[in-house]
């Protein structure tokens, strides 16, 4: 009793140093270590410890870390409050159903931490308490003892068996008071006490033949609990020998992987008897110690030991297995005979791979060491079958480091990512053991790559180049332009903007542009007798954080259309009106210029390529008219027949697709020719300086046209030389126009003829294509027409 006592106080002590026991050992891979002791049996909810204060962390920044633990089992008997780090019971922790009897029964767990990813062990003991009573394999026992046994003789028992462990487990046993057995204990190793029956005076089956007695088996906890087996002993007068085994304790070591019925040992027992009380039966015993029925084999006869299914060295490591060697007697004695079977391992286990904690979304631009993923990597083998390296692919840009003691990596990145080249990786992690031959197994891990705005806006063209016609309907799109941006998600949405610094705030104030596509409207409606020609920058900006952008320069051309009708010059008459009076003598020959229309049409090329016709006439065979000139000439003499006054209606139309036209009336005097020179005498004055204003109209108006068309040449041709755009259209001369107030050049490009109208030049000048300005798109057709009607 005085050990037992010693052996409490020590527990209590271990106990209590265990409770505020806590050991945080720095390391690579796991941060830290925390141990702490907690009773089996708890209610759930019950406070273990406080990790976050253990572990040194922030309380006020704990949520943001997202503080968990990971048991690496199926059942999580301890969770964490991410609040406030306090680590408690979740659900019920049985200690003999998590380690039966191993001292001390730890379960491991991990504390992960992220915002910086951290990963730290906490060890929980679980401590027993008294929750279990002793229990004897039956609850009656019978047992046969000669008449003839001396006094002294022992009768081992089957000892009762309790989970609890320690100072719970089995303390001792009383047996009921009784004259002829008292109660003795021996320790058997692993086995603790086993009760014997000692006889302690003769036995007279003829005065008793039966002895009934109540064994008791107490443990040793606060408060203390006992099992009870009603103990029949029946008194025989023959066979008073038992069994005796030949060694104490049989040993064997075997390999896990060793097949069904292997032979393992003998088991060999001898009876000094003779005949039937000296044979020998062998059975197997101790159900109760954990041994399986299935794993082993023996003959009742011989004793042969032989392994009847699999063993795995990962369940059990060693085998006790009680053999009961009986002899055949009417009162059958028996002896138990001890094997321990010992199993080798054997690389038979995979490693496995567990993660504990993965970040699956990198940013490209996370610097070489980002940590990626926390994993532990197990293998339920010993040894060197249990010890696993792990890597990864070498042509991935991922790295894995390990924790001092081998048995967790970090998932690393060794280099930048890049989204637009690669923007996931499926990472295949590889565990091998050092096993021979080695086994490995393999996860993969999906890592996606999160885009970062390192890409710029690209257009597809620079610099724009775009012809319009004119009258354009005012808040319609005339044309778009388009970036795309090699980033994803916002980062790759462009917005555009018109660069009203820098396209100047003129030309900014009658443009728009959708900023989602890149749309241009026009606000205004273009007039090319006003503006052939602008410039303005377009901005694309990412909606990325921060944002960038680039711009891109946009040239416009308008094109001319027939909107201006001719305007008459000469005839004018004081009230604003194409009228005009001639007076002519009537003894004029054949071709006299009566007078000439002027006309003035403010498009270029065909649309401003007037012709004149004469619409209505008193006497065709009279006047003739040049469709070229507008001169009214007269086709032959007048004689006396002829009337005094003719009227003619000159019509003035353009060459546009849809001619537009005005009209002239002259009306034609024919006078005496004294009266001619009268007449024209006091209009000579008058008509000199009409003559001399519509001139000097004329002049300023051809002049401001062909330097308009000059400039426009000049901005084509620098803008082409500032091309490499190789052309390769083939220039041909018009060859039946012969007028006096334009010059055409034609070209070619493609399946389109385009004709240049402009001031006469040379045939020999260069014409520079690349713009339609001031050009006008040919069908492929020929006017003929006759020089006077």
């Amino acid at each position: 009793m005085g050990m037992m006592d010693t052996k409490r106080q020590w527990m209590n002590v271990w106990i209590s140093f265990y409770l505020a026991l806590f050991i945080v050992t720095k390391l690579e891979g796991i941060s830290a270590q925390i141990r702490y002791s907690v009773q089996e049996e708890l209610k759930p909810g019950t406070a273990v410890g406080n990790v976050a204060k253990d572990l040194g962390l922030d309380l006020g920044k704990l949520m943001d870390r997202n503080l968990r633990v990971v048991s690496g089992t199926k059942q999580d008997l301890f969770k964490v409050n991410s609040r406030d780090g306090v680590l408690f019971v979740n659900q019920r922790v049985d200690r003999e159903e998590l380690c039966a009897k191993t001292i001390p029964c730890v379960t491991n767990l991990k504390a992960v931490v992220e915002n910086p990813l951290e990963m730290h062990q906490i060890i929980v003991e679980i401590m027993d308490v008294n929750d279990n009573s002793p229990k004897f394999p039956e609850e009656n026992y019978t047992m046969e003892v000669l008449e003839s046994a001396v006094v002294g003789s022992r009768f081992q028992m089957e000892g009762a068996h309790d989970l609890d462990v320690d100072l719970n487990s089995i303390y001792s046993y009383k047996l009921n008071h009784n004259q002829y057995f008292r109660l003795e204990t021996e320790e058997f190793g692993e086995e603790g006490k086993v009760p014997f029956l000692a006889l302690q005076r003769p036995l007279d089956r003829e005065h008793t033949a039966q002895h009934w007695l109540l064994l008791t088996a107490t443990d040793g906890g606060k408060p203390s609990k006992s099992g009870t087996i009603n103990v029949t002993v029946i008194v025989s007068d023959v066979n008073d020998n038992s069994p005796v085994c030949d060694k104490q304790k049989y040993i064997i070591t075997i390999k896990e992987n060793a097949p069904a019925g292997t032979f393992l040992l003998t088991v060999n027992a001898s009876d000094s008897d003779e005949g039937l009380n000296g044979e020998i039966e062998y059975s197997l015993r101790s159900k109760l110690r954990g041994l399986s029925p299935d794993l082993f084999d023996l003959n009742s006869k011989t004793g042969k030991l032989t392994l009847k299914d699999c063993l795995d060295y990962e369940d059990k490591q060693v085998y006790e297995i009680k053999v009961l060697a009986a002899d055949k007697g009417v009162v059958s004695l028996s002896t138990h005979c001890n094997v321990v079977v010992r199993v080798e391992d054997v690389n038979d286990n995979n490693p496995e791979i567990d993660i504990t904690s993965l970040s699956s979304r990198i940013p490209e631009n996370a610097p070489p060491g980002t940590v990626v993923a926390l994993m532990g990597v197990t293998d339920l083998d010993s040894g060197v079958n249990g010890q696993v390296v792990c890597s990864v692919p070498r042509d991935l840009p991922f790295d894995l480091k390990p924790s001092p003691d081998g048995q967790s990596y970090s998932l690393v990145t060794k280099d930048y990512l890049d989204k637009e080249k690669t923007h996931m990786y499926n990472i295949t992690i590889t565990a091998k053991d050092l096993g021979s031959p080695a086994l490995s197994s393999t996860k993969v891990i999906q890592v996606d790559v999160l885009d970062v705005n390192d890409n710029s806006p690209l257009f597809t063209e620079s610099p724009y180049t775009f012809h319009i016609p004119e009258n354009n309907k005012a808040g319609m799109s005339i044309f778009s332009v388009s970036a795309s941006d090699a980033d994803g998600g916002d980062n790759a949405i462009v917005i555009y903007s018109l660069d009203r610094k820098n396209s100047g705030s003129t030309i900014a104030s009658f443009l728009n542009i959708n900023e989602a596509n890149g749309t241009i409207l026009a606000l205004k409606s273009f007039d090319f007798e006003t503006l052939k020609t602008f410039q303005f920058h377009v901005v694309a900006t990412d909606s990325g954080s921060p944002s960038l952008s680039s711009n891109v320069t946009v040239n416009v051309f308008i094109l001319d259309q027939n909107d201006n009708a001719p305007v008459i010059l000469y005839p004018v008459s004081s009230n604003g009106s194409a009228e005009g009076v001639e007076e002519i003598p009537r003894n004029v020959n054949a071709g006299h210029l009566v007078t000439k229309v002027r006309a003035y049409d403010a498009d270029i090329g065909y649309n401003g390529w007037l012709l004149f016709s004469l619409q209505e006439v008193t006497d065709h065979s009279l006047f003739g008219l040049d469709r070229y000139t507008g001169q009214i000439r007269t086709h032959r003499s007048f004689t006396e027949t002829d009337e005094a006054e003719h009227k003619l209606v000159i019509l003035v139309k353009d060459n546009g697709n849809v001619s537009l036209s005005a009209t002239a009336t002259v009306i034609v005097k024919l006078v005496e020719p004294k009266e001619a020179f009268a007449v024209s005498d006091v209009k000579s004055a008058a008509k000199v300086d009409e003559e001399d204003n519509v001139t000097l109209y004329l002049m300023i108006t051809l002049g401001s046209v062909s330097l308009l068309f000059l400039i426009s040449i000049i901005v084509l041709i620098a803008m082409q030389c500032s091309k490499s755009t190789d052309y390769t259209s083939k220039y041909l001369q018009e060859t039946n126009y012969d007028g006096t107030l334009c010059h055409s050049i034609q070209y070619r490009s493609g399946d389109k003829r385009y004709m240049l109208v402009g001031p006469r030049m040379s045939i020999g000048s260069t014409i520079v294509p690349g713009s339609h300005a001031n050009t006008l798109v040919l069908p492929d057709r020929r006017r003929t027409s006759e020089e006077f009607y």
